[in-house]
C-alpha cells in the first residue's frame, strides 16, 4: 500500500508545478529565470540530500554502488533531457493554458511507443498499439481543435508542449538503462545538474548577477518548484516505484494530468470545458490500458 501512495503522491507534486510556473509569469518573472531557478535548488536540494543520506549510511555501515567516470558523464547527458523536458513545457505555458499544456505534454505515452519500436526494430505490443487510439482522440477532444480550429491554439505553445512531450519520451527510454545500481538520489542529483547546465546554456538565468532577483524569485516560486519538481517527486517515485512495479506505476503517475488541470481551475481560474474531460478521460484510458490487458493476460495464463 505504501508503493501505491507515494507514486501517487510523487505525480501529484508534479501536477502543481504548472499552476506555479504560471503564476510566475503573472508575476512578471520570466522563463529563463523559472526554469533556471526550478534546476538551481532542485540540484542543490539533491545534493544535499546525497550528503545526508552518506552520513546516514556511515553510520549503518551500508555500501551503495557508485557511479563510475563514464556513468556520470551518461547521468549528465540523460539529464540534459529532464532540463529541456522541463524547458520545453513553461515555454510552451507562455502561450498556451496550463490544462492544455499538460495535455500535450502526456503525447510522451505514445511517442515513446514509437521511439521504442524504431530502436529496437520491433512492432510494439497490442496493448501499446490499442492505447494509442484512446491518446490521440482523447487529444483532439482535449485541445477542441475540431471545433475551434488550429488557429485557436498559439502554434508555438504547441510546438513547445509537443517538445516537451517528446524529450521526456526520450528521459524515459534513457534513464532506465544508465547507472540502474546507483542510488536514485546521487542518480538524479547528476541528472537534474546536468539538466540545469544544459537549460541554462540555452536560456541564461539572470538572476546570479542580480541578488536581488535571485532572494525573491527564490522565495516566491523557487524553492516551491524545486521541492515539488525535482526533489519531492523524485524521493517519492524512487521508494514507490520498486514496491508497486513499472506497470502500475505508469498508470498511477496519470494522476499528474488531472492534478494539473484541477489546481489550472482552482487557482488560475481556466475555463475547462465537457469536451477537455472528455479528452482527459480518453487520455487517462490510454494509458491504463497497456497495463490492464497485460494483467489480464497473466491471468488467463
Amino acid at each position: 500500500m505504501k508503493g501505491y501512495i507515494y507514486v501517487l503522491l510523487g505525480a501529484v507534486s508534479y501536477g502543481v508545478l504548472s499552476t506555479f510556473v504560471k503564476l510566475a509569469y503573472k508575476d512578471g518573472f520570466i522563463v529563463n529565470d523559472v526554469v533556471g531557478i526550478q534546476l538551481f535548488i532542485g540540484a542543490l536540494l539533491l545534493w544535499g540530500g546525497v550528503l545526508l543520506n552518506k552520513s546516514m549510511k556511515s553510520k549503518t555501515q551500508k555500501k551503495s554502488v557508485k557511479p563510475n567516470k563514464k556513468e556520470i558523464l551518461l547521468l549528465t547527458v540523460v539529464g540534459s533531457t529532464t532540463g529541456l523536458t522541463g524547458m520545453f513545457y513553461y515555454l510552451s505555458l507562455q502561450y498556451i493554458s496550463a490544462s492544455l499544456a499538460i495535455v500535450l505534454m502526456f503525447q510522451f505515452t505514445w511517442i515513446g511507443v514509437l521511439l521504442e519500436a524504431v530502436i529496437n526494430r520491433k512492432i510494439p505490443e497490442k496493448g501499446k498499439l490499442l492505447s494509442i487510439i484512446p491518446l490521440l482522440v482523447g487529444t483532439i477532444s482535449a485541445t477542441n481543435i475540431y471545433s475551434t480550429g488550429l488557429s485557436a491554439v498559439h502554434w508555438l505553445g504547441f510546438l513547445f508542449g509537443l517538445l516537451a512531450a517528446l524529450s521526456y519520451s526520450i528521459f524515459i527510454l534513457l534513464s532506465g538503462k544508465v547507472a540502474v545500481q546507483t542510488n536514485p538520489i546521487l542518480k538524479t542529483a547528476f541528472m537534474i545538474t546536468g539538466g540545469f547546465i544544459v537549460c541554462s546554456l540555452i536560456l541564461p538565468p539572470t538572476f546570479f548577477t542580480n541578488g536581488k532577483l535571485l532572494i525573491e524569485l527564490a522565495l516566491k516560486f523557487g524553492f516551491a518548484l524545486a521541492f515539488f519538481g525535482p526533489f519531492l517527486s523524485t524521493l517519492l517515485f524512487s521508494k514507490g516505484v520498486p514496491l508497486v512495479g513499472s506497470g502500475a506505476a505508469s498508470i498511477l503517475g496519470a494522476m499528474e494530468l488531472p492534478t494539473a488541470v484541477l489546481m489550472s481551475v482552482i487557482f488560475l481560474k481556466e475555463h475547462i470545458g465537457v469536451s477537455h474531460y472528455v479528452g482527459i478521460i480518453l487520455i487517462l484510458i490510454g494509458i491504463s490500458l497497456p497495463g490492464l490487458l497485460r494483467k489480464k493476460e497473466i491471468q488467463t495464463i
